[in-house]
């Protein structure tokens, strides 16, 4: 009888463990069910935080289109950072640094690079010099660079090398708002700070030729100058280059890398692409080029992924069926092989020597 008492008691001692564990394991799997649930707000932040900036762009940049304005002119990035503008010959050699105002309030910052046989007899010389030099008969290129940075980013520099030892006179300005000129950029104020200098340049070129030069967003600029000559004051450009151009700002923001997460996003044109119309940005290379007559090259590298080559093409074949010598227009492309890009046609040796050719210069 005893052995079957302490058998049923140690039964249910058994059985209070079973229900003691039991009771355990219901406890931990609410511990680990709450832990779970305590990283949801986490999760879904992560989750819906960036689908909600994703969506709210769009609207914020109809709302207020001078923020797209920002995107599209990028001066707030002021690279290479830690360059001082005004001591030039610290990245390059027979170039002094100036300043022109453009209109009341705006002062540009613009570097004078030599033809390169000049070079010897330029050392010690001041800026008045180096301004009745632009009358000794070498070819000027006036050179408009796109958006973001200064005058003495790394591509622009290898431009002013290569053509200054082609023995071309090279200027080069930050447009206001960008690098150390004052002023906040617009399509109109960058159309002014360059005819402000294409007027200071002739007024000591003598017979010298003057060429725009527009890299990039700089191609836009140099056409409205060029068109805004001819119809305002007729004059005709001695000659327009254009490096990895577009057709206008619209066709340029539909394919740039940044707004490829939104090209399939609904009201992609009317958010994005028509709030370029009412911060004024229009850049309309393609109507320009149908009223001009001068020599127009375009450069453009098949591996520009900024702006596509086809741009380019459209460009070229706009001005070609617009003009009536057709010797005056040509597109030269760069092989993908080269890696020349967006950026980089002025590291090209040859770059040189296909202008001038174009251009009937020895």
């Amino acid at each position: 009888m005893r052995r079957r008492g302490e058998r049923g008691e140690r039964g249910d001692g058994d059985g209070g463990d079973g229900d003691s564990g039991r009771a355990e394991g219901r406890a931990g799997a609410g511990r680990r069910e709450r832990g779970r649930l305590a990283w949801w707000p986490w999760l879904l932040t992560l989750l819906l935080g960036p689908l909600l900036i994703y969506i709210s762009v769009p609207f914020l940049i109809r709302l207020f289109p001078v923020v797209l304005s920002k995107f599209v002119f990028l001066n707030f990035l002021s690279f290479p950072f830690f360059v001082d503008l005004r001591q030039p010959e610290l990245l390059l050699n027979n170039t002094i640094n100036l300043y022109l105002t453009t209109e009341p309030g705006v002062t540009v910052g613009i570097w004078h690079t030599l033809p390169g046989s000049r070079g010897a007899e330029a050392q010690g010389k001041d800026q008045h010099w180096y301004e009745e030099a632009l009358g000794d008969a070498h070819p000027i290129i006036i050179y408009l660079h796109g958006n973001g940075g200064t005058r003495a980013a790394s591509h622009r520099v290898q431009f002013l090398k290569t053509m200054g030892a082609a023995d071309f006179h090279i200027l080069v300005l930050d447009y206001r708002g960008y690098g150390d000129s004052s002023g906040n950029p617009t399509e109109g104020g960058l159309t002014t700070d360059v005819l402000a200098l294409y007027d200071w340049a002739k007024a000591r070129s003598g017979n010298s030729s003057i060429i725009f030069w527009g890299h990039s967003l700089g191609t836009g600029v140099a056409t409205n100058v060029a068109r805004k000559l001819h119809e305002e004051r007729g004059v005709q450009a001695d000659a327009v280059v254009l490096e990895s151009p577009y057709t206008n700002i619209r066709q340029a923001a539909a394919h740039f890398p940044i707004t490829k997460i939104y090209r399939q996003f609904p009201g992609f044109e009317y958010l994005l692409l028509d709030s370029l119309a009412l911060n004024d940005m229009f850049f309309r290379s393609d109507e320009n080029v149908k009223v001009l007559t001068c020599p127009l090259l375009i450069l453009h590298a098949e591996d520009d992924a900024v702006v596509p080559l086809h741009l380019g093409r459209e460009l070229f074949e706009t001005a070609h069926s617009a003009y009536k010598d057709k010797s005056k227009v040509k597109i030269i492309t760069f092989p993908e092989k080269l890696g020349l890009g967006h950026d980089y046609i002025s590291f090209n040796p040859e770059l040189p020597t296909l202008v001038k050719d174009f251009l009937n210069m020895k």
